[in-house]
């Protein structure tokens, strides 16, 4: 399917007149960074102290989980023109989806994740408020996302009425959102049951001030994103999460060092194995990795925005369910995958 039939029937059909979108060849040739062969790669260990940012010797898994992860997407669901400008051709939804099937097609354990700023940037959002955006993540088996400021540039009633196209959860644990339309529909945080391991997911959202109007997010309240990723991620360890991943939109790092951000929450929610962050529209050419207490690490990493790229962070699990090692790539989004 050509990206202007992909956008049609996401506008018009929805999910499902996506859902038999063919899987493809493997996705090998569209590999950019650090990883030759994913699929038949052993993976490296887990990030130790003696081995952070390094590979060493090679581990297998009893089994694997591939985490696919996008952010600041931005309503960008066409790729961009062929205007000689530095994004010329990147992105666009429908390559992503044929992507995501091919990876989906060579894994038998595979989440697809976005840390939020879903809405607002291109004319889909001026004239349909969000719904082809939730419909086009739908299509492609989007398992969770967070909010970010943009996406409540309708306000929280815009959301809201959105949300019947998002066939997917939507999570956010530092977003006090009881009394208002969002409550019951957008949570704390989602568990995974994968086979032989549990995942714990939960968003953390950044603060409101400077950068949503007080109307815009009447009925939502911010809270302090560090305390409470180190209550919610205790909380999914304690209920037996193996792997707990945090979808942040707070931004990767800033100058000012009070204010939060993924930087922040790895060196002070030590319980995180994974941030997948967003807001700052960072490119990592790989995963920064953060040492913790228990001689095992906490991954960080961004993919830019507007779907120009596709995160993609390979862990290897042992027989009793815990991280036993890991490999990262990213995917750039062009022309190869029309």
């Amino acid at each position: 399917m050509n990206r202007r039939g992909f956008v049609r029937a996401s506008c018009l059909a929805g999910a499902a007149g996506l859902a038999g979108m063919p899987a493809g060849a493997a996705a090998d040739s569209f590999l950019r960074r650090t990883v030759a062969h994913p699929e038949d790669a052993e993976l490296p260990p887990w990030p130790s102290r003696e081995s952070v940012g390094a590979y060493r010797s090679p581990v297998g898994g009893a089994s694997r989980l591939v985490v696919l992860h996008t952010n600041d997407t931005h309503s960008r669901l066409d790729p961009f023109p062929e205007d000689g400008g530095p994004f010329a051709g990147l992105g666009g939804a429908a390559r992503r989806a044929e992507l995501v099937g091919r990876i989906r097609a060579a894994n038998e354990h595979v989440l697809l994740l976005d840390s939020g700023d879903i809405f607002q940037g291109t004319p889909y959002f001026n004239y349909f408020g969000g719904e082809p955006e939730f419909k086009a993540m739908s299509a492609m088996g989007y398992d969770a996302a967070t909010l970010g400021n943009h996406d409540f540039d309708n306000g929280v009633d815009g959301l809201a009425d959105m949300l019947p196209y998002a066939d997917f959860d939507l999570v956010s644990a530092n977003y006090d959102v009881a009394g208002s339309r969002l409550e019951g529909q957008v949570k704390p945080s989602v568990i995974r049951d994968l086979g032989a391991f549990k995942v714990g997911i939960f968003g953390l959202g950044i603060a409101f001030e400077r950068l949503v109007l007080a109307k815009l997010h009447e009925g939502v309240t911010y809270r302090d994103p560090v305390e409470i990723a180190r209550r919610t991620a205790a909380d999914l360890r304690a209920r037996g999460c193996t792997l707990i991943v945090c979808l942040s939109h707070l931004g990767y790092r800033y100058r000012d060092p009070s204010r939060p951000s993924d930087r922040t929450i790895a060196e002070a929610a030590p319980e995180i194995d994974l941030i997948l962050g967003g807001h700052t529209h960072t490119f990592l050419d790989e995963p920064e990795a953060f040492l913790r207490g228990d001689g095992r690490t906490t991954l960080v990493n961004q993919v830019g925005w507007a779907g120009m790229r596709l995160g993609r962070i390979d862990i290897g699990f042992d027989e009793s369910g815990n991280p036993s090692g890991w490999a990262a790539a990213g995917y750039d989004i062009d022309d190869h995958l029309d």
